[in-house]
């Protein structure tokens, strides 16, 4: 593990207010990482945050004296900001992370406990993933205009990752700058401890409705209860046995979960309608509608039960489903040249990403991509997110292993 810079083992009496002050790309990314955690900026609130990286960047671009110079275009779009080399080296490396957070839970402004190797960065994003976005941002500044630099780089920092699918910016940024996310492999800055995280799980969610006939419960046999047509869709999902699937040595493990459900209107009425919402996660050697057809399977529904998604189902007595939500998942690709040389740089600490990123968008692009940033992710959105700033340090000295290593 990389030693902790002497700027961040400083512990800072006042706050800072990085909304109206400068970034320092150049800094060490510990510092740089708390700087971004101070701007707040949860989903759809991101333009102070867009605007303070691109003014940054900005600065370190104008800066460029060596092979950089002139060879690097910077575009902000909306609360998206994108810069890239175009030096023509043989190989292009796509650095990815999203600006958004979760809503801020009493964790901005930053704080910092501990010092020299114990030091910790507490605040929202902290995990999830403004570290990540430092060290990105640190090692742009401080590569691209480098005579040591082996990859042209991409930078592409993006808006509402955390929300709703539609409204994702590097999907905005797919139909309007589809040429920027071209590369030889793109790393995502998602917190996965220092590790790489191959490719990606799918999901997918059914709703799936049940309607019957409401009675008064002291007469029940003049109903039909709703809660109990979902009985059989409960025992096949205590009953199924998930799926573990081994990928270029990465193993997946599938699983299908109910999660949500709502029935009743009063305690002495037999309902006549419920739903009951389903989550499979399926491995990605399933194509989307594999996993579809698996999950229905899995469930005993059928095709013909389905109705359009958000429209009312049927009042007539049944079981009825709705699809509400798919994405594919992501091969973990790492027999890709630039993928198995930052294998290699990580001194092949690998495993499976079990939850979805955006790492799926680069795979349907056939562009090789892995997550790999600081921060344990089972900290991501909680009050208590918090980042060793020895994993800040040691991610971007990997990295920069990685991006300055020739054949």
């Amino acid at each position: 593990m990389l030693a902790v810079g002497p700027g961040a083992q400083r512990r800072r009496a006042s706050k800072v207010d990085a909304v109206t002050a400068a970034l320092d790309l150049t800094a060490d990314p510990v510092d740089l990482a708390r700087a971004l955690v101070d701007i707040p900026s949860p989903s759809r609130a991101e333009a102070a945050i867009a605007g303070a990286v691109h003014a940054a960047l900005e600065k370190v671009v104008a800066g460029f004296t060596g092979p950089a110079a002139g060879r690097t275009e910077l575009i902000r779009d909306g609360d998206r900001v994108l810069a890239r080399t175009t030096r023509g080296l043989p190989t292009r490396v796509v650095l990815a992370g999203h600006l958004d957070t979760v809503p801020v839970a009493d964790n901005v402004p930053s704080s910092i406990t501990g010092e020299g190797e114990d030091l910790v960065l507490h605040g929202c994003g902290a995990v999830d993933m403004k570290s990540g976005d430092a060290v990105f941002l640190h090692l742009f500044a401080t590569l691209a205009d480098s005579a040591g630099l082996a990859h042209d780089l991409t930078l592409v920092l993006y808006d509402c990752e955390e929300i709703e699918a539609t409204a994702n910016g590097l999907g905005f940024l797919e139909r309007s700058h589809l040429d920027w996310l071209r590369g030889d492999v793109a790393i995502l800055g998602e917190p996965t401890g220092g590790l790489i995280e191959a490719g990606c799980q799918g999901t997918l969610r059914l709703r799936i409705h049940t309607r019957g006939t409401r009675a008064h419960s002291a007469r029940s046999w003049l109903g039909d209860n709703a809660v109990h047509r979902l009985a059989p869709l409960l025992a096949a999902l205590e009953s199924y046995e998930p799926r573990s699937v081994d990928i270029d040595g990465c193993v997946y493990r599938e699983g299908l979960q109910a999660v949500r459900m709502s029935a009743g209107v009063a305690g002495n009425t037999v309902p006549d309608e419920a739903w009951l919402d389903v989550n499979f996660r399926f491995a990605p050697d399933r194509d989307p509608d594999a996993a579809l057809t698996h999950a229905l399977e899995a469930l005993g529904l059928t095709r013909p039960d389905r109705i359009p998604t958000g429209e009312d189902p049927p009042n007539e007595p049944g079981v009825y489903w709705e699809l509400t939500d798919m994405s594919p998942g992501a091969l973990p690709g790492l027999a890709a040249p630039a993928a198995a040389d930052l294998v290699r740089a990580a001194g092949g600490r690998v495993r499976a990403k079990y939850g979805w990123t955006d790492v799926s968008r680069f795979a349907a692009l056939g562009i090789p991509a892995v997550n790999l940033g600081p921060g344990d992710p089972g900290l991501a959105h909680t009050r208590e997110e918090h980042c060793p700033a020895t994993q800040i340090t040691a991610v971007a000295g990997m990295l920069r292993a990685y991006l300055t290593a020739s054949d």
